[in-house]
C-alpha cells in the first residue's frame, strides 16, 4: 500500500478541502463554501464540518470493513449531525461536502463517489475511468444556476446529492466495485478536476500526469493554467485543489 497527497487552498478563507487515509482506505472531501451573505444555520463553518465529517468516515472506516461504503457514509452522516450543537440543520444552506473515497475489499477495490469530486481507475489498456456524479451539471435551465434553484435542488430526488445534514444522501452516492491493474487510483477534488472540464486536457493525461509526477506537480499545473487563462466569470480563479494518488497492491523494494 502507497498513497501520497497534496492539498492547497484556493482564493477563500482556509482550506476547505480535506484528504485522508488508512490501512486499506483512502478519501477526500471538498467543503461547499456559502456565499457570504448567506446565513448557513451553522455556528461551526464548513471547515468544522469536513474535519468532523472525516474524523467520523475514518472511524467507521477503519472496524468494519462488512460495512457497504453507502452505509458507513450514512453512519458517518448521521454522527457528524449529532455532533452539530444549536445549529438549524432544517437550513438548506447548511454546510455540506463532496466525497470521493475507496476502500481496498476481497481482490478488488470499492470506489463511492457523491457530488462532484472524482475517483480515477486505470485500465488495461493505458486508458483511464473515471467515475464521477455529475447531476449538478444537469438542473434545469442550464447554467449559470440561480442560487434558489441550487437551493431548492440541493439533496432532493429531482436535484444533486451531497454530504450534509441529511444522512440519507449517501444511499444516492455512485458506487460499485472495480478490478484496476496494481490496486491503482487517483482522487480529485474539482479544483483539479478542472483541468479536464474548463482547460479541455484529457483525462488520460491528468491520470499519466498524477501517476508519474504525483500529486504536488499536478496541483501545480493547475495553478498554471489558472493564472494563464484568467478569473473565469462568477467563479473563483483558484479553488481549494486536492489530488490523491495511490496503490493497495503490496509494495515491493
Amino acid at each position: 500500500m502507497r498513497i501520497s497527497y497534496a492539498s492547497v487552498p484556493g482564493d477563500g478563507d482556509g482550506n476547505e478541502d480535506l484528504a485522508a487515509s488508512g490501512s486499506g482506505w483512502a478519501f477526500v472531501l471538498d467543503g461547499a463554501t456559502a456565499p457570504p451573505d448567506v446565513d448557513s444555520g451553522c455556528r461551526h463553518g464548513v471547515r468544522w464540518f469536513v474535519a468532523t465529517l472525516a474524523a467520523a468516515l475514518a472511524g467507521e472506516l477503519a472496524p468494519r470493513r462488512h460495512a457497504r461504503l453507502p452505509d458507513a457514509l450514512g453512519q458517518a452522516l448521521e454522527r457528524t449531525r449529532e455532533a452539530h450543537d444549536e445549529c438549524d440543520l432544517t437550513n438548506p444552506d447548511s454546510p455540506s461536502s463532496t466525497v470521493a473515497l475507496v476502500r481496498h475489499r476481497d481482490h478488488g477495490l470499492e470506489y463511492l463517489v457523491l457530488a462532484d469530486s472524482a475517483v480515477l481507475l486505470p485500465r488495461p489498456d493505458g486508458e483511464v475511468t473515471v467515475v464521477s456524479d455529475d447531476r449538478l451539471d444537469h438542473l434545469p435551465g442550464g447554467r449559470p444556476y440561480t442560487r434558489a434553484l441550487v437551493r431548492a435542488a440541493r439533496n432532493s430526488p429531482d436535484g444533486f446529492w451531497v454530504a450534509g445534514a441529511r444522512p440519507e444522501a449517501a444511499r444516492h452516492a455512485v458506487a460499485g466495485t472495480a478490478h484496476p491493474p496494481g490496486l491503482r487510483f487517483g482522487l480529485l477534488t474539482d479544483g483539479c478536476a478542472r483541468l479536464v472540464e474548463r482547460y479541455g486536457q484529457p483525462w488520460s493525461d491528468v491520470w499519466l500526469h498524477l501517476e508519474k509526477r504525483g500529486p504536488e506537480s499536478l496541483v501545480a499545473w493547475v495553478r498554471d493554467r489558472e493564472r494563464a487563462g484568467g478569473a473565469p466569470a462568477g467563479g473563483k480563479r483558484h479553488d481549494d485543489a486536492t489530488a490523491l494518488v495511490g496503490t493497495f497492491a503490496p509494495v515491493t523494494q
